[in-house]
């Protein structure tokens, strides 16, 4: 019987951009794609539209999220880490959701970092598992 290979997801992310290393294909072969949140248009110019940005915003977080959530469900361990709570965001929609009951997600707060430290950080946590 063939050993499936446990599929390994990091992402280092804030509430504008995400970046996803994939290290499924082994520690030093990380494929790194992004996801970002877009603010198309400022809309600060009429004084009634605080709430309506507001509420646009808050539609834009949740269509990040989504996003993310789509990739994160082709793994089996993912880690979210990154300096601000968008990750915990993240992870709390996603543990709320039964179809992602199977993946085990980690959280770590960290600082900014480089591309290198974040592919060093992913692959030092998943080597550890």
């Amino acid at each position: 019987m063939a050993m499936t290979s446990v599929k390994y997801l990091g992402i280092w992310m804030d509430h504008a951009n995400a970046h996803l290393m994939d290290c499924t294909a082994g520690m030093d072969a990380i494929t790194t794609s992004s996801a970002s949140l877009t603010h198309a248009s400022e809309e600060h110019s009429n004084p009634g539209s605080e709430h309506v940005a507001h509420n646009k915003e808050q539609h834009q977080q949740s269509a990040y999220y989504k996003k993310l959530g789509e990739e994160i469900r082709k793994y089996d361990e993912v880690v979210l880490f990154g300096p601000t709570n968008a990750k915990q965001e993240l992870c709390n929609l996603l543990r709320a959701d039964h179809n992602f009951s199977k993946i085990k997600i980690s959280v770590k707060q960290m600082d900014q970092m480089t591309e290198n430290q974040q592919h060093a950080f992913v692959k030092g946590f998943f080597s550890k598992q």
